[in-house]
């Protein structure tokens, strides 16, 4: 079966890693867990929060590969502990999000059950370069004399 793709015109130069990327999300699944708020910090600002209760420092692992951001967290039981009633369960989790180009991770605090990631958008200074055409010289064509006394 053949996929039909947004980049398999030829117009589209160099974003084979686009589509890679729409893979990438598409496969990122619809699990709502850790509920997550995006939220716009300034004019360049962004910040992730995500609710990680029950999460220390040591059980968070936050990395930035290439152009995706992924947030892991795996809890582990208490063998010492005995539950009369298990409500609250231990879980893993693992959250993707794809950051465009330009953006940047600042940091990231915990703070009262909440795992917030800075990030900022980098606008990049213009780098337009003018392409020289060079003109190809024609070779020009020899006249030839004819000999009028030979004819």
């Amino acid at each position: 079966m053949t996929r039909l793709s947004l980049f398999d015109s030829p117009l589209f130069l160099g974003f084979d890693d686009f589509e890679k990327t729409i893979d990438r999300l598409r496969k990122n699944g619809s699990d709502g867990y850790p509920p997550y708020n995006i939220e716009q910090l300034g004019e360049y600002g962004l910040r992730i929060t995500l609710a990680v209760a029950g999460f220390s420092m040591d059980s968070l692992d936050v990395e930035l590969d290439q152009n995706q951001l992924t947030v892991r967290g795996k809890q582990t039981d208490d063998e010492q502990r005995t539950y009369l009633h298990r409500g609250i369960a231990t879980r893993q989790f693992q959250r993707s999000f794809v950051l465009a180009d330009g953006i940047e991770v600042v940091g990231a605090d915990l703070d009262n059950g909440l795992l917030h990631i800075n990030l900022e958008r980098i606008i990049p200074e213009s780098n337009a370069v003018k392409i020289k055409i060079n003109q190809k010289k024609k070779k020009k064509k020899e006249l030839q004399a004819i000999d009028v006394d030979s004819l």
